[in-house]
């Protein structure tokens, strides 16, 4: 069905809703939330399968404001759609504890598929929604040319997502592998918060995303300068059936129709006048004296598209039924995704007194979680030196046989680990996988806006960073992490898991799969001694020496440097200096514990902490009093056991220490 009269009226209307919240609300960003009006409407009633009264209906499409500034031109539509979105709330604009802040949150507002606001995100994280779509497909219904388990992915971006590095990486990725159940919808309107953007942006961007092996098109403005609706609407519905992802780059002019601030860059982000308001309402159709109006045929518009909705359950009921007789073994374990069941899983369980990397440990393990459906991932083309070349799972590859298949489940994500931590936090909130993405501890700071995102939104993504000390030797400072630990650390709701050995690295992959959470597990590259028999990683930290009398010191240690507190703490016993050594795998966790469990393991006497890497965040642990063995410069290239000299990470400069305190 085209684009109706009742259409325009509606786009007009959510515009208007746009102009007068931000008015109201004495900011934000009107200019891109009017001009696009039109295209969210065409998308939500025409084009994007959903159902405002089942926000999480799992048979639905998802819309992308990868533009997140533009928030009420999402909020306008939500509304106006029929979501548990009031009219209300739109009033409420970017207010405290408002439905519509300003920017769209997952989890907060109904329809909103995703945190959005840093630029590049919702593209590239879109990238990852729809691959989970096509991947789910591929294993459960590989025999339907067009499965309802295959939703679309629709993304509006702007200039600014398309400069940031991170598309770029995605885009690449999206393309090689023939991502097609993704459209992507560039408002190309020429405008940056500093002006016109092709001061600084000024590229063939349909023949950049040609060469990345997209469909790629142009569309201009009409002569009036409108948007060509019906051209859009045309670009849309063969991008539904195309083979490969789709951009289409929409011409637009930033705040149309407005009299005198069309393609103006003070539009972007600022209000834009009573004045104007009024005579941009008046150029809508709309009654310039009147605020937050809703004439009757917009407010028709959410019993329309409840219709529309109605449709294509039935639709989608009938599809999965079809399926369910196609597949009948295969419809029952898609249908078992959504409910994680690690009651049939067996571990490995190392021997103490071994000797493995925690990395290589890590491996053994993922090879018996890759009997978990859920479980899909890959490295950012480190995949033997992080070890998550896991045998089990097969390689994924969307456009070549040679390199993998299309129900693969382990993803050679190439040197984009941005790209591959933002695609990760969209198969997490697309489908009930879990995935990981693994690299270089180093590498974290490519990665850093993607994991934050993920904290933001409480996703089930697990980080593999290894090499995660000096202990990686020769190469150098360049790849020795020292001050990551505790960067990660310090955002948000992450757990950040560091295991002594082979037995805690189990146990913490069992442990971030149980609480399904957003973690980063980070291992050794170099081998390290199995001591941990029975550990308690789902406490954070616990006691993995004991000493036969009250201790006089408490040491504290994490990953590589706990078997260096626990052979100190056995030379000091035999000089009948009693130490406890805690092993703290997660301080996140251990900081969740009751007050009695962390004061049973902490209290009694002075504390020394050591980690191979920054000290900064030790001094809550061991109080003022303490001590702190760790690195704040950068290493040096040597071998690894002549760094840990050189930085006093070594079992005599910890019975020095000790010694000092007691």
């Amino acid at each position: 069905m085209p684009f109706s009269l009742e259409d325009q009226i509606t786009a007009n209307t959510a515009a208007g809703l746009a102009l007068d919240a931000v008015e109201a609300a004495g900011h934000g960003h009107p200019g891109t939330a009017v001009a696009l009006a039109p295209v969210a409407q065409l998308l939500f009633a025409h084009h994007l399968k959903h159902d405002p009264k089942d926000p999480l209906w799992q048979g639905r499409d998802r819309f992308i404001l990868s533009c997140g500034h533009a928030s009420m031109l999402l909020y306008a539509q939500l509304h106006l759609s029929g979501y548990e979105l009031s009219l209300q709330d739109i009033q409420q604009f970017r207010k405290t504890d408002s439905l519509t802040p300003g920017h769209p949150e997952y989890g907060h507002t109904p329809g909103v598929e995703m945190t959005t606001g840093p630029l590049g995100q919702g593209l590239a994280t879109s990238v990852g929604m729809a691959w989970a779509q096509l991947n789910l497909a591929a294993r459960f219904d590989p025999k339907a040319p067009s499965s309802p388990l295959r939703s679309h992915i629709y993304v509006i971006a702007s200039d600014g997502d398309l400069q940031e590095g991170v598309t770029s990486e995605a885009a690449s990725f999206a393309g090689l592998h023939a991502i097609s159940n993704l459209t992507v919808i560039y408002d190309d309107n020429q405008i940056s918060i500093d002006g016109d953007a092709r001061a600084s942006f000024d590229e063939d961007v349909v023949a950049r995303y040609l060469a990345y092996g997209w469909n790629s098109l142009k569309i201009d403005q009409l002569p009036d300068g409108s948007i060509d609706i019906n051209s859009l609407d045309q670009a849309l519905i063969a991008a539904r059936t195309s083979e490969k992802p789709t951009l289409i780059v929409l011409r637009t002019a930033i705040a149309f129709p407005s009299p005198n601030m069309t393609g103006l860059a003070a539009t972007h982000g600022s209000p834009m006048g009573e004045a104007e308001v009024a005579k941009t309402k008046s150029a809508l159709g709309l009654n310039p004296e009147l605020f937050f109006q809703i004439p009757a045929q917009a407010a028709a518009n959410s019993e329309r598209i409840a219709k529309i909705a109605s449709q294509h359950r039935a639709m989608y009921d009938q599809e999965m039924q079809k399926y369910a007789e196609r597949e009948p073994e295969l419809s029952k374990q898609y249908s078992a995704l959504w409910n994680l069941d690690l009651s049939e899983i067996e571990l490995p369980k190392f021997d103490l007194g071994s000797s493995i990397a925690t990395r290589k440990a890590s491996q053994q393990v993922l090879e018996a979680l890759a009997g978990i459906d859920q479980i899909v991932g890959g490295s950012a083309d480190l995949s033997e030196s992080n070890g998550v070349a896991v045998k089990a799972l097969p390689v994924y590859h969307g456009s070549s046989a040679k390199f993998g298949d299309v129900a693969g489940r382990r993803i050679l994500f190439g040197i984009r680990e941005h790209a591959m931590a933002a695609f990760n936090n969209g198969v997490a909130l697309s489908s009930p996988l879990r995935p990981f993405g693994a690299t270089f501890l180093i590498f974290a700071d490519y990665m850093r806006p993607s994991i934050r995102l993920a904290c933001l939104m409480n996703l089930p993504v697990t980080w593999v960073f290894s090499h995660d000390s000096v202990g990686l030797g020769e190469d150098g400072p360049t790849h020795q992490p020292v001050e990551h630990l505790w960067s990660l650390r310090a955002i948000p709701n992450i757990s950040v898991v560091r295991p002594a050995d082979a037995n805690e690295t189990a146990a913490a992959w069992l442990e971030i799969l149980k609480r399904q959470g957003p973690a980063a597990l980070v291992l050794t590259r170099q081998n390290l001694p199995t001591i941990a028999e029975n550990p308690a990683v789902e406490k954070g930290a616990y006691a993995i020496f004991e000493p036969k009398t009250a201790p006089k010191v408490i040491v504290i240690a994490t990953g590589s440097e706990v078997q260096i507190a626990v052979t100190a703490a056995g030379a000091l016993a035999e000089e009948n200096i009693a130490i406890r050594v805690i092993s703290a795998p997660c301080l996140e966790w251990f900081d969740s514990q009751p007050q009695a469990y962390k004061n049973s393991l902490l209290e009694g006497a002075p504390k020394i902490a050591i980690e191979a890497g920054s000290t900064i965040g030790w001094w809550k642990y061991v109080g003022a009093t303490g001590t702190v063995l760790g690195i704040d410069g950068y290493g040096a290239s040597a071998t690894p056991a002549s760094l840990f000299s050189k930085f006093g990470i070594t079992v005599g400069n910890l019975i020095t220490e000790v010694k000092k305190l007691v």
